[in-house]
């Protein structure tokens, strides 16, 4: 029905699915309801038929002008879709229930038109190269600020690790002073010389004094729209997620708090596809806390949930093409420096090849600059930001690899005094 931009099978099967449920769809052609499977893409919405297999109908998002709730012949509760070159969509018997799938599109359709401003009034003006790359290394210098933020807050309970461990191994020489004490015979001179006062005690070199107090509320890392479930897929409700340093937050549309994770407390998180995770904490006589999680702007968060939980998140099969995506945040950044400079050598300083003629038409668009000379220069900026994060990143990863070494070194030689000084109690009693 109506005129639409209907993609091919194959366009459509290179879109990641989201989400896919069972419903009916009515053709008004043939005036009669086709059951089938509603599928969600990142950019487009589809309808399989279940007897041909076939896409019946397929639209991007960014066509929708309205989603509704309404019945059909007053009795059959359905969901309308209307798209701007007026052709309305009718999509019946929707599983789990009408208002699960309400809400997940809605979501995903409202952050696209955020997201893309000019697709509300249907413009068909379209970014350029050097706009698209801007935006594209704007993004990229977020995610790698987001990285070095945690980091630092790694580094901070590194430190807080290695305090804890002066401060046992200044206990165990106490302790250490108190057994010789105990050891020697009571005509011993000497034995009221062994003790020290607090303050004689010296801190270990290259301690950091610096304080390992987490963010909180105020070390926010990444904060999106979300539409959260919990227990079951049937009842839904929008809100937001928020990653802090030292936990996960889930909140309502009131911005109501429903549950926050510590850091220590999530045991699990699953990836079940770009767009979607689950996050559970077991208790032990008492039901597990789990949250379903889907949002649009999930991809942006995975990459940080995968370097505060890389022990504790799972990649399901929906979700294997993010293996491929993996990398350390310096060789990222590395490897996006240098894409990008060679790219902006290739768009500013565009060489004609040997075979055109000078002059000529082929001349003339190759020496047309694909960047203008202020998208250049901000582009440059963008990347001098980047590298000094990416440097600095490195330099704050070989201080934790080497704090990590002094700890284990710490952590042996507390172990060795310790049993030590167990054999000798044990001897006095």
């Amino acid at each position: 029905p109506g005129s639409w931009c209907r993609p091919t099978q194959e366009q459509m099967s290179k879109d990641i699915c989201i989400h896919t449920w069972p419903c009916t769809y009515y053709a008004e052609l043939e005036k009669r309801w086709v059951p089938g499977k509603l599928s969600l893409m990142p950019l487009a919405l589809r309808f399989v038929a279940d007897s041909t297999g076939e896409i019946l109908v397929g639209f991007p998002l960014t066509s929708v002008v309205k989603i509704k709730k309404e019945a059909s012949h007053f009795i059959f509760s359905s969901l309308t879709i209307l798209e701007n070159s007026g052709a309305k969509h009718w999509f019946s018997s929707l599983q789990p229930s009408r208002n699960v799938v309400f809400s997940i599109i809605e979501h995903f359709w409202r952050e696209l038109l955020l997201s893309q401003p000019g697709a509300v009034a249907g413009a068909s003006t379209s970014r350029t190269r050097g706009e698209e790359l801007t935006a594209l290394m704007a993004g990229s210098q977020r995610r790698l600020e987001d990285t070095a933020r945690v980091l630092h807050h790694q580094g901070q309970q590194l430190d807080s690790v290695m305090r804890g461990l002066d401060k046992m191994e200044s206990d165990l020489e106490v302790a250490d002073r108190l057994l010789m004490e105990l050891e020697s015979p009571s005509w011993w001179p000497f034995s009221s010389k062994l003790w020290k006062t607090p303050s004689e005690t010296k801190p270990r070199e290259g301690t950091s004094a610096a304080s390992c107090e987490p963010f909180g509320k105020e070390g926010i890392v990444i904060k999106i729209p979300a539409i959260i479930s919990q227990r079951t897929e049937s009842h839904v409700k929008p809100g937001r997620l928020t990653v802090f340093v030292s936990g996960l937050e889930i909140h309502d549309s009131n911005s109501l708090l429903m549950h926050r994770f510590e850091r220590e407390d999530v045991d699990d998180i699953k990836v079940h596809s770009p767009y979607e995770i689950s996050i559970r904490q077991r208790f032990i006589g008492k039901p597990d806390v789990a949250y379903r999680v889907i949002s649009a702007k999930m991809p942006e968060v995975i990459p940080i949930l995968e370097m505060q939980f890389n022990k504790k998140i799972e990649l399901l099969e929906d979700a294997s093409m993010l293996r491929s995506m993996k990398a350390s945040p310096v060789e990222k950044s590395s490897s996006v420096w240098h894409a990008a400079s060679g790219l902006m050598g290739l768009t500013v300083h565009r060489e004609p090849t040997a075979g055109s003629q000078e002059g000529g038409p082929t001349q003339l668009q190759m020496n047309r600059p694909l960047l203008s000379e202020g998208e250049a220069q901000e582009l440059a900026q963008i990347l001098r930001r980047m590298k000094g994060l990416a440097l600095d990143a490195e330099t704050e990863l070989e201080r934790q690899d080497e704090a990590l070494d002094n700890m284990t070194t710490a952590v042996d030689r507390a172990t060795l005094t310790i049993d030590k000084h167990n054999r000798r109690m044990r001897k006095l009693t």
